[in-house]
């Protein structure tokens, strides 16, 4: 007698592929090769005995029975976690956040007892990268994004874009004369980097040494020191600077071509959880921007 249910790694692999409309996006995000994907999704139609996507030179489209069965098998997923929570005996609404380190210590950690006292109920992980995912990792239901735009395959809402400029400490000797000639720091592989900045605004600028670090928290640590002057925006910067640990000795501010992006996990963006943090994270980043509110509760 065949199972009353196709395996659940095959409808996890169909809800991937479906999101991204790629089998080799489907294969990114479950860490599988597009050759593995491809299979399982050739076992799952042959299972249902009908097709679920229309293979097209350069595209996937769902079939009429694909765009029945997502919906479904969405719905599947989020009964699963929240009878998996219902199991363990947890009464509190847990969400995976993920972002960069930086925007996680210097933006997200400073409020976070704002959003305790909202949402008691939602348990919090919080999890950092280094780098721009190529992919939302497994088992997150918020990501922070600092990226350019993210591939149109990806449901990204801008929750901001800032200005950059340079940061140090307090009472730090420089003028804008001898800037090149300071001891300058930066993140690597950004389009917000100090020669951008001095183009800007039509700064000479004859190829200073910069050292880069992998993340702004390290570039940011030096100028907190005052062992020079690191480039910074305000997501990052605002709150060290309204309480004094920098200042932005220069008033010159140039717009940034990368921004923050909020992804949310298809499987969990209709959870109350996630729902909750989501509206208070673009409430946040509005009040912030507007300057109603401080960096600390």
């Amino acid at each position: 007698m065949q199972a009353p249910l196709p395996p659940l790694g095959w409808l996890r692999t169909f809800e991937a592929a479906a999101r991204n409309l790629s089998f080799t996006g489907a294969a990114r995000d479950l860490n599988m090769t597009q050759s593995a994907v491809s299979q399982q999704i050739k076992s799952l139609e042959a299972y249902l005995g009908r097709p679920l996507f229309h293979r097209r030179p350069r595209a996937l489209e769902l079939t009429e029975s694909g765009l029945t069965y997502l919906p479904v098998v969405r719905d599947a997923f989020r009964t699963l976690v929240r009878g998996t929570r219902a199991i363990t005996g947890t009464d509190q609404d847990v969400v995976q956040v993920q972002s960069n380190l930086t925007f996680a210590v210097h933006w997200l950690a400073p409020r976070l007892a704002r959003f305790r006292a909202a949402h008691p109920e939602v348990q919090l992980n919080l999890s950092t990268e280094l780098w721009e995912p190529r992919a939302m990792t497994e088992g997150v239901d918020v990501e922070i994004r600092f990226s350019l735009r993210p591939a149109d395959s990806i449901r990204a809402e801008q929750l901001r874009s800032d200005h950059y400029y340079p940061v140090c400490a307090p009472g730090y000797p420089v003028t804008l004369a001898d800037l090149a000639m300071q001891p300058l720091y930066d993140c690597s592989n950004l389009l917000c980097n100090w020669a951008a900045w001095a183009e800007d605004q039509n700064l000479p600028w004859p190829d200073p040494q910069v050292t880069y670090a992998t993340t702004f928290t390290l570039s940011l640590s030096v100028a907190l020191a005052g062992g020079g002057l690191a480039l910074a925006h305000d997501a990052i910067a605002g709150g060290l600077i309204q309480t004094g640990h920098l200042v932005a000795p220069f008033e010159h501010r140039a717009p940034m071509q990368e921004a923050y992006y909020l992804i949310l996990s298809p499987q969990a963006e209709h959870s109350p959880g996630t729902v909750a943090f989501a509206s208070w994270l673009r409430t946040e980043m509005a009040a912030d921007q507007s300057g109603l509110l401080g960096t600390h509760a």
